[in-house]
């Protein structure tokens, strides 16, 4: 997936798999993945997608600092 926010492109496929988290398995509409990447400029975003029964029904990308993605490496 990519995005562009204030000018910069996030891109799943070249962007560093920094940490993923998923929840059950693919097809489960209570299942989802969230992850952090870090683009090859070194800015930091998290990727969502998830089951209909989920926060995360349509995929997204939002942007983060280093040190929001940080807590947020920390904390999942």
């Amino acid at each position: 997936m990519v995005k562009t926010i204030c000018k910069k492109v996030y891109d799943t496929e070249t962007a560093t798999i920094v940490k993923k988290v998923t929840y059950s398995f693919y097809g489960d509409p209570n299942g989802y993945e969230t992850t952090m990447y870090q683009t090859p400029e070194g800015f930091y975003f998290l990727y969502t997608y998830g089951g209909e029964n989920t926060a995360y029904q349509k995929e997204k990308i939002t942007r983060y600092s280093a040190k929001r993605a940080a807590l947020w490496v920390e904390n999942n």
